[in-house]
């Protein structure tokens, strides 16, 4: 059984652990700040999904594997019941497990992503990625280089260089598999959560400028989580918790510590 990656913060505190799970190409470095803000009040896991981060590399990728994941990860660390936090992919991740394990979860937060199946979308970056040659390159900036010829938002090439990494033969190298995110793209972006239902609490935050939560999405989402509701998060896109962490963090905290009444 392979564990997922994680960085434990507040693991002293009482109250329900956190696990907090990234998006597409993701890590959960992202999450630094948000995990050492949470931990003060209660332990947060930050958690690396397999094909990504410092996790396992592994040929599948459905979201039941991720799930399965996250029961392995419980198993490992002793976890009986937590509340759960997962930013697109990994919203489509935690939503699948709550309703496949609903006695295990708290309360569940969705990070701007909805149960639907999404037409693909990430295509641009699939092939500015693959365009990166590890063989031909030997600097970072190289690697910016490559990746601006076909993607022009500079936070996106940011974002996704993170993911850069000298391997033991002095190489650089993703820290993602990028051949199963490729191939198997299809699979955890392009279908929908399996049909099933979680009635525990459950928070969906919107980014503003997002489109990935749409109003016609709401009949979908109470149907599979009754119990939710939908905060929109202003002057965010989709990585809402990096554009407006001040709002994000707050909107969770108050969420998870019953601060106010969703």
């Amino acid at each position: 059984m392979q564990i997922l990656h994680s960085k434990i913060y507040g693991q002293e505190k009482p109250g329900t652990p956190l696990l907090v799970f990234h998006g597409l190409f993701g890590m959960l470095d992202n999450w630094g700040s948000f995990g050492k803000e949470m931990g003060d009040f209660f332990p947060v896991h930050l958690i690396d999904l397999r094909n990504h981060g410092k996790s396992f590399h592994s040929d599948e990728m459905s979201h039941d594997d991720l799930a399965h994941d996250i029961s392995h990860y419980m198993e490992f660390y002793n976890l009986q019941k937590i509340n759960l936090l997962g930013h697109s992919l990994g919203g489509k991740a935690v939503m699948q497990f709550a309703i496949k394990y609903p006695v295990k979860v708290e309360k569940l937060i969705v990070v701007d992503i909805s149960p639907k199946a999404y037409p693909p979308h990430h295509q641009g970056i699939l092939k500015a990625l693959e365009s990166v040659n590890f063989d031909k390159i030997s600097t970072r900036q190289e690697a910016e280089e490559i990746l601006h010829q076909y993607i022009p938002e500079k936070s996106v090439i940011q974002f996704l260089t993170k993911n850069l990494y000298w391997t033991d033969d002095k190489k650089l190298n993703w820290r993602f598999n990028l051949k199963t995110l490729s191939e198997k793209y299809t699979e955890f972006v392009s279908n929908a959560i399996k049909f099933g239902v979680f009635s525990g609490e459950t928070l969906f935050i919107s980014g503003e400028k997002s489109n990935y939560i749409l109003p016609q999405d709401e009949f979908q989402i109470k149907q599979q989580f009754p119990h939710s509701s939908i905060v929109m998060i202003k002057n965010a896109g989709h990585w809402v918790q990096a554009e407006n962490p001040k709002d994000f963090n707050e909107v969770v905290k108050d969420f998870l510590l019953n601060k106010e009444d969703f």
